[in-house]
């Protein structure tokens, strides 16, 4: 519930973003996060990382009203890449050869260059 002018309360579907004040969403904002996530059930969205932008619209009879959007495509987040120099390289390699972990389950987390991610799964 939210309480808006005059202390009108509306029950609104809020997005809690990291780091920022909280954000009521309105139906163009959920339909574009449904999209994005693949579901239409607000708990999927949890950890969705999103990219807004301020757009200019017609709204309450005045053109050129700003308003916040989600853009209509993930935003790209480069994984760090796993050298030989990087401090969790030789954990990467042990676990890789134990059979705890497999390259593509390092690979959700890190960028490896083809050269590296031989030298990772080599003995």
């Amino acid at each position: 519930m939210v309480t808006g002018a005059g202390g009108k309360k509306e029950e609104c579907t809020v997005a809690y973003l990291e780091g920022q004040k909280p954000m009521i969403l309105n139906n163009t904002n959920c339909k574009q996060i449904a999209k994005l996530a693949d579901s239409s059930y607000i708990e999927d969205w949890n950890g969705l990382t999103i990219t807004l932008y301020i757009a200019k619209i017609r709204a309450f009879g005045e053109d050129n009203v700003e308003c916040l959007r989600v853009r209509k495509q993930l935003p790209i987040i480069s994984l760090p890449e796993l050298t030989p120099q990087h401090n969790r390289w030789n954990g990467a390699k042990k676990a890789i050869a134990e059979g705890s972990v497999s390259i593509e389950q390092i690979k959700e987390s890190f960028s490896l260059s083809p050269q590296n991610e031989k030298l990772l799964c080599s003995k």
